[in-house]
């Protein structure tokens, strides 16, 4: 339970995958493996014969924004994807894959983190990072049934340890804007 309340909380980055769909012409909707907890990027790739494939973004939209497509079943250059949250998920592209513009749907998702399982003599599938925020997390779980008078001192350990591995869980990718201001300016 308490991995399933971290995963709530934000994107695991050691929980990350990328996984490639083989497109049909005309079929909008695929599924989606019951393990995944959210998507954070969707692609299309396409293969040209001998050619380098090339890859698209396309973007998420709402269960709303798609029911108000008038036809659903348009096929063409994909450029959007619902994805429906259910007990068995799926994605829906729109336009449909005519089958020419895109080969393979790609997109990295969140999957759920693998529990221990003690018969098996498993570990919790966590970063070294995470080891003092799961111990935490797990004593002041356990206070709140065996030893309540606890909860309030281990709550705030678990949270600054839980706040501290999470800081480090970011990517660190340099983002720079520049303006192109260089049209308004005549020599």
């Amino acid at each position: 339970m308490m991995l399933a309340s971290w995963a709530n909380q934000g994107v695991n980055l050691w929980a990350v995958d990328l996984v490639t769909v083989p497109l049909v012409q005309g079929q909008a909707t695929y599924s989606v493996d019951g393990n995944t907890v959210m998507i954070l990027d969707a692609y299309m790739e396409t293969v040209n014969g001998a050619s380098q494939p090339i890859d698209r973004i396309i973007l998420p939209i709402s269960r709303t924004e798609y029911a108000s497509y008038p036809n659903k079943e348009q096929q063409g250059f994909t450029t959007t994807f619902w994805f429906d949250r259910l007990i068995s998920p799926t994605i829906t592209l729109w336009p449909v894959p005519d089958g020419t513009s895109a080969q393979y749907l790609k997109y990295y998702r969140v999957r759920q983190i693998q529990d221990s399982n003690f018969t098996s003599g498993q570990t919790v599938e966590i970063p070294y990072l995470w080891l003092d925020a799961f111990a935490d997390a797990m004593a002041y779980r356990l206070a709140r049934v065996w030893n309540p008078a606890m909860t309030a001192e281990l709550k705030a350990i678990a949270d600054e340890s839980y706040n501290i591995a999470d800081a480090q869980n970011v990517e660190t990718a340099s983002q720079y804007i520049s303006p192109m201001i260089n049209g308004y300016f005549r020599p």
